[in-house]
């Protein structure tokens, strides 16, 4: 089953893209809740490149690594990956009002659909704050 979100980010194409894709960015807006971060982050932006970020319970509690390998990448427009069985792509698509960015994943089987969709998508949202704000 594909689960897709987006959000609307006011800012130019430009400045929505160098977020997504640059791990100092990432560190910032990668987390779904304030008692999580993402505490480190690299970007090999290129088809066959990995990436990977370590995310974690602020506390120390839990942690895990969201790591995979790009698989398309149109600059500005689209960027293809997978992460274990499972694909994502996200797509940017620059409306001249903002920024319509749009991810859709393989949902897994250990959380329901619904926590699936809710913790992407504070993720994505806590990206269109981050990147406004700059």
């Amino acid at each position: 089953m594909k689960i897709t979100i987006e959000t609307t980010v006011h800012a130019p194409i430009e400045q929505v893209w160098q977020a997504w894709t640059t791990p100092e960015d990432i560190k910032q807006w990668n987390t779904a809740s304030d008692d999580w971060h993402t505490t480190s982050s690299t970007v090999d932006l290129r088809v066959g490149g990995m990436f990977s970020s370590r995310m974690g319970a602020k506390d120390g509690s839990f942690g895990f690594d969201f790591a995979g390998t790009y698989t398309k990448i149109i600059t500005h427009k689209l960027i293809e990956y997978t992460f274990g069985d499972r694909t994502a792509q996200t797509e940017f698509d620059d409306t001249g009002k903002g920024v319509i960015v749009r991810t859709t994943f393989d949902a897994e089987s250990e959380n329901s659909v619904e926590q699936q969709k809710q913790g992407w998508q504070a993720i994505l949202n806590n990206f269109a704050k981050h990147v406004e704000a700059k």
